[in-house]
């Protein structure tokens, strides 16, 4: 409520009620003013809280009535006393809060309106940072999707990896593959990962899966070495995974030397990193059916040339060759790496090369040709002396025969055993103590 005191019956009827709350408001003015200092308080009271609920608000008039009852000093400045708010507790009231003068200079004026201009500028930039954060991350997805349209695999360098890799936000993941196509880089199996890679990019655009939450791109080391050393890699070709949220965990890095590169094996990698299942189209591959035809076609030639001689085809030593080819090509792991698509070689950081792979669960291709040589010695080694016992003629021929055989056998069948034991670590046994 508002006293105001507008008449000199409510002056005397508001002096002579003893109400706690005016007596004590006077009594601290009264010793203010007589100190010669300002009433203290919490500060100005806007207009709305001087009218609100459990509040009492006094008047200029009100503040007169009770100076006039303060003892006076002459020197004394009396500060002006603007509106005062106070607290009502409980059904008797007490004073919560003092007051505070209320000094309104031109230069307080000038102040106040600076603050309001700068906090209605600071709301109007983070409102246009927001629109434009918002704006910035529709056009990146709009030109991320025109791009794919045009080419499945996008082509990023340094300050295109930071625009659509590094800038928040995000909303799509990106799968990148970091590789050296350059023939001065010497990279032999960048190329097949580069071919593999490009057949999973195509099945995901043409499938109909598609959607702008999955891009793919490449960074070539020639043309983004900064990013390279930015992700503090020194081998190529990795898969790298760019979730939408976060940084890329180990998880986010494909493991080639346990899963090699084919298309089937980085599908299956999307698919545990993105939840997006990739059904992996290869192009027609017709190397095989004009290999198949060629082969059907000579045999068939060589069938009309000896139709009237066809003894060869009862030969013993042709079939067992066969079968002995079979034999090795199988058990060397070519079937594995049509299954797996394992690099041909691989370059260690040092700058050396490896052709066999460190661990029992990988293999490299040319590591395949390397034992499959290996068993074809062994073999051999073991003929020569099954044929040096059963042959009879001269003596020295024979011993020849079974010396060389021996020596095939015992050379190579050690560095199988070799390879094995490098590859499996703590296998014990050697044929060849040197080897």
């Amino acid at each position: 409520m508002t006293v105001t005191p507008s008449s000199s019956r409510s002056r005397r009827r508001l002096a002579t009620q003893p109400v706690p709350l005016v007596c004590a408001f006077a009594r601290s003015l009264a010793l203010a003013r007589f100190a010669g200092e300002p009433a203290m308080g919490l500060g100005l009271v806007p207009p709305p809280l001087a009218s609100a609920p459990g509040s009492v608000s006094l008047s200029l008039a009100s503040r007169d009535l009770l100076l006039s009852a303060a003892p006076r000093r002459p020197a004394a400045r009396v500060p002006h006393v603007g509106v005062i708010l106070f607290h009502r507790a409980s059904e008797e009231e007490y004073v919560k809060e003092g007051a505070r003068k209320r000094m309104i200079t031109p230069e307080c004026e000038r102040q106040r309106e600076m603050h309001a201009t700068t906090n209605i500028l600071v709301y109007i930039c983070s409102v246009l940072y927001t629109s434009n954060q918002g704006t910035s991350l529709a056009e990146r997805v709009q030109q991320l999707t025109e791009m794919t349209l045009k080419k499945p695999i996008l082509k990023f360098n340094g300050s295109k990896f930071k625009q659509y890799i590094k800038s928040p936000p995000r909303n799509y993941s990106i799968i990148v593959m970091f590789t050296a196509m350059a023939p001065q880089r010497q990279c032999q199996i960048c190329r097949h990962a580069n071919d593999e890679f490009t057949i999973v990019a195509n099945s995901f655009r043409y499938s109909a899966l598609y959607s702008n939450k999955l891009f793919f791109a490449s960074i070539d080391f020639d043309e983004g070495s900064d990013v390279f050393r930015l992700m503090k890699l020194n081998t190529a070709p990795v898969y790298m995974h760019f979730p939408p949220k976060g940084k890329p965990k180990a998880a986010d890095t494909m493991d080639i030397q346990r899963v090699g590169f084919g298309a089937e094996a980085i599908a299956k990698w999307i698919g545990e990193r993105t939840d997006i299942q990739i059904r992996v189209f290869r192009p027609p591959n017709y190397s095989g059916t004009v290999g198949l035809g060629l082969l059907i076609v000579i045999v068939a030639v060589g069938l009309y040339l000896r139709r009237n001689n066809l003894d060869f085809i009862y030969n013993k030593n042709l079939w067992g060759f066969c079968a002995l080819f079979f034999a090795i090509n199988m058990t060397s792991g070519q079937m594995w790496n049509h299954i797996r698509g394992p690099p041909f070689v691989h370059k260690s950081p040092n700058g050396n090369v490896a052709y066999i792979h460190g661990s029992s669960q990988g293999q490299f291709i040319v590591e395949t040709y390397i034992v499959m040589v290996m068993n074809g010695a062994v073999v051999l080694g073991m003929i020569l002396m099954t044929e040096a016992a059963a042959r009879k003629g001269d003596v020295k021929k024979r011993k020849i025969l079974a010396v060389i055989g021996a020596g095939l056998v015992a050379i190579f069948f050690s560095l199988l055993l070799s390879i094995f034991r490098n590859k499996a670590q703590g296998y014990p046994y050697r044929y060849v103590c040197v080897l």
